[in-house]
C-alpha cells in the first residue's frame, strides 16, 4: 500500500517471484469511470473508491478461499479503506511503502504508460492516513534498490 510512485508494483512483482503467490495489480480492478477520471487529472473521492475496494476485497477473499496467499497492490490510503479490505474476517498484512516527496515526484515523472498523472500526487498525500500501531501493517522505507526492499519485507513477514 502507499501513494502513487511508492513502488507498489515493483515490490509486489518481486515478492511474487520470491513467494510464488498469485499477484493482482489493484489498478487493473478500477472501474473504467475511475480510470477516465484519474487520466483527466481529477482525484477520486470516497464514492469513487468503494466499488474498486469491493473488487480488491473480492480478490483477496478468493485467495483466502483458495488457500493460496496473494499479493495485491492497492493504495489503501485511509484506515476505512483498509477496514473494507479486512471485512468478513480477512486479516491481510498491509505493507506500507513510503519514501520522500522528492523520490515520489521523480518516479512519477519518469513513469511511462500509467493513466494516473503526477499532478494527483498531492491529493493522495492529503488523503493518506499512515497505518496505526493497532493495524496489522509493516512500514517499509522504499528508497533502497527493490531487491533490498523485498529482502527487508520477507524478513519482516517472518515475524508477523
Amino acid at each position: 500500500m502507499g501513494v502513487s510512485g511508492s513502488g507498489k508494483t515493483t515490490i509486489a512483482e518481486g515478492l511474487r517471484n520470491e513467494l510464488g503467490w498469485p499477484f493482482q495489480e489493484g489498478d487493473d480492478l478500477h472501474p473504467a469511470a475511475n480510470v477516465t477520471k484519474m487520466a483527466a487529472g481529477t482525484a477520486l473521492n470516497d464514492e469513487d473508491r468503494w466499488p474498486w475496494l469491493e473488487r480488491c476485497h473480492e480478490w483477496l477473499s478468493g485467495r483466502e478461499q483458495a488457500g493460496t496467499g496473494g499479493i495485491l497492490t492497492c493504495s489503501a490510503l485511509k484506515q476505512s479503506y483498509r477496514d473494507a479490505l479486512r471485512k468478513g474476517g480477512l486479516d491481510p498484512v498491509f505493507i506500507y511503502l513510503h519514501t520522500t516527496h522528492a523520490v515520489l515526484v521523480e518516479r512519477l515523472k519518469n513513469r511511462k504508460g500509467h493513466y494516473m498523472p503526477p499532478t494527483l500526487l498531492p491529493s493522495q498525500l492529503e488523503t493518506l492516513e499512515v497505518p496505526g500501531l493497532e493495524e496489522r501493517a509493516l512500514t517499509v522505507a522504499a528508497e533502497a534498490r527493490p531487491a533490498e526492499t523485498i529482502a527487508e519485507i520477507l524478513s519482516c513477514l517472518k515475524t508477523v
